[in-house]
Parts: C-alpha cells; structure tokens; sequence
C-alpha cells in the first residue's frame, strides 16, 4: 500500500520586536500585530499545525525560544533585542 501524505500548507508572519509587550519570562507579541504573507492584518495564529519555525534577525531558532498559541508568540526575554529586529514565523497547517 503507498504511502499518502497529508496535506501541508505553511503561512507566515511578520512583525517586530517592538511589537511586543512585558518583559523577561512574559515578553510577548500579540498575533493582531503581524501581517500575513499578502500583507493583510492577521486576526489570530492557526489554532491547530503541524510545527512553526521562528525567524529573529533572520536567523532560525531552536524549538525552546518560543511559544505560539493562536493569540500570541512569546518569546522569553525578548525584550532585550532591539525594536526595530523582525521577526517572522512560519506555521505549517495539515
């Protein structure tokens, strides 16, 4: 029997880090600041995915820099970079 793959789309997201908000361990940035890929206002993060990856600076970032829940990306101690650093994640959705 082949294998069937499901079906994957990825999304991604801009914003910066002087979106955000807090400090420290409660640096976050609302997903109601970003723009999608189209350059259209995002409402809400994709409440179900396969996996996301963070970009800050461009660079990729290791699974335990992040959390993405459909209203927020919270990035510990994320205060501390620049405001003017973007940020871009990618959500890839089965």
């Amino acid at each position: 029997m082949p294998i069937i793959k499901p079906f994957m789309a990825s999304r991604k997201y801009t914003a910066t880090i002087g979106d955000g908000t807090g400090t420290g361990a409660t640096f976050a940035i609302a997903a109601t600041t970003f723009t999608d890929d189209a350059g259209a206002a995002v409402t809400a993060f994709p409440a179900s995915f396969a996996y996301y990856v963070l970009y800050i600076n461009a660079q990729i970032q290791t699974a335990d820099t992040s959390t993405l829940t459909p209203t927020t990306l919270t990035i510990p101690d994320g205060d501390t970079l620049d405001d003017a650093t973007p940020i871009v994640i990618e959500v890839v959705v089965n």
